[in-house]
């Protein structure tokens, strides 16, 4: 039986369109309960758009388009702030009132944890990822991370009140990261996170910038903002990508729920009848462990479905800014123009696949809750609808690329 990794990849960074010629602002001020806060930092985030407000705390962010948008605020004392605006058809004014960071403010006595390296380690692994690019990230500011591990249910948690600040020298970007929830369960693999990146280009000579765009090309192409871009637009098949379903079929290793329990009862009742407990050894106990295992296999498995899904009845439209996706079972895109890496094969949380097809890049969107919305730049605009597995879940933050990424024409 293969493994398998999932990951709710939750960016809160879906954005503008260009279907509307017209371009709008969001402007407004900064402030605490009652005075502006000159020389905050206003950020849009999945972007490289930034501004820094004024002696009185004001603001404005010019050259958007119609979109949904997350604003977040940084400045030396107060908590980061983040806050959801959509422009529809005219420029928006917001009023950012932020709290201050009492942690920084006072002195805070922080009881030192022997595994907190440990779990640090653990975060970076599933929050930045074991690509190669990831080999070239670092965090800058690991001590604002807080860890916490609740064995009872085997979960590890990370949370921040300060922006984590992410080096990447294989993109070329610093990312300023508001972190709102990291979470991974070692039991089921499935690994929860949700934030608000912001990207800075780094300092680089003319030769390094091209190594870094080269390497933005291969990051972008085949991943889940390229694929829902190139959906919105009708492209995807002319992109490289094949849509298939990863369907659910009874395990035919597994013996029907009736006779599982009807046998598990009869080995309770002759322990109960004998006055003799479980554990004993009175009783089968092979026999006893036989029946646990079949109880404890899952009631599916997945089955590679080679009827391919037609975009046609796959997209819907919503509005003029957005398309959305409804569907069953599980969706498996597969990326025909890049073949799926060594480093990635010897992660073992690869999609099972007929042997007859081909090794191109397969990831599988399981849907959630939904439909689930998408913009024309490749922004999910409600996230926590989709589950990730295969590639796109071993992609993390160290192959993200901006939301208005633009790659290089086509020759």
């Amino acid at each position: 039986m293969y493994k398998r990794l999932l990951v709710a990849l939750f960016f809160f960074i879906s954005g503008a369109n260009a279907l509307a010629q017209n371009t709008f602002s969001i402007s407004g001020i900064v402030r605490d309960k009652k005075d502006g806060l000159p020389g905050a930092s206003i950020y849009l985030s999945g972007y490289k758009v930034a501004t820094v407000a004024d002696n009185n705390g004001r603001f404005k962010l010019t050259n958007l388009k119609p979109g949904s948008y997350d604003l977040l605020v940084q400045i030396v004392g107060y908590l980061p702030y983040s806050k959801s605006v959509i422009i529809a058809d005219k420029s928006v004014e917001v009023d950012l009132v932020l709290k201050e960071n009492v942690a920084q403010l006072d002195e805070v006595t922080v009881r030192a944890d022997p595994n907190r390296q440990k779990y640090i380690n653990q975060f970076k692994e599933f929050f930045i990822g074991k690509t190669p690019n990831a080999t070239q990230c670092r965090i800058l500011n690991p001590q604002v991370l807080n860890v916490d591990f609740d064995i009872t249910k085997s979960t590890l948690t990370v949370s921040t009140t300060e922006f984590l600040v992410v080096e990447n020298k294989a993109l070329g970007y610093r990312l300023k990261y508001m972190l709102d929830h990291f979470e991974y369960n070692s039991r089921t693999h499935i690994i929860y996170y949700s934030g608000h990146p912001f990207f800075e280009e780094l300092k680089a000579s003319a030769a390094k910038k091209r190594k870094y765009i080269a390497a933005r090309e291969i990051a972008y192409y085949g991943s889940s903002q390229h694929f829902f871009r190139s959906l919105y637009a009708g492209r995807s098949q002319e992109e490289g990508f094949i849509i298939n379903k990863m369907v659910k079929i009874p395990n035919p290793n597994r013996y029907p729920e009736y006779l599982i329990n009807g046998n598990l009862e009869k080995i309770k009742a002759v322990a109960e009848k004998t006055g003799i407990r479980q554990n004993k050894g009175k009783i089968d106990t092979a026999l006893l462990a036989f029946w646990t295992k079949q109880k404890e296999m899952p009631k599916t498995i997945d089955k590679f479905s080679r009827a391919d899904v037609l975009t046609d009845t796959l997209v819907h439209y919503f509005n003029q800014n957005l398309r959305y996706l409804n569907y069953t079972d599980g969706l498996l895109i597969q990326y025909t123009k890049e073949k799926e890496s060594l480093a990635y094969s010897k992660t073992g949380f690869w999609i099972f696949r007929p042997l007859d097809v081909p090794e191109n890049e397969i990831s599988v969107a399981n849907l959630t809750e939904g439909p689930v919305r998408f913009y024309e730049n490749g922004g999910i605009y409600d996230s926590r609808s989709l589950l990730y597995e295969g590639y796109w879940a071993y992609e993390k933050i160290a192959d993200m690329v901006p939301m208005d990424y633009i790659p290089l024409p086509k020759k």
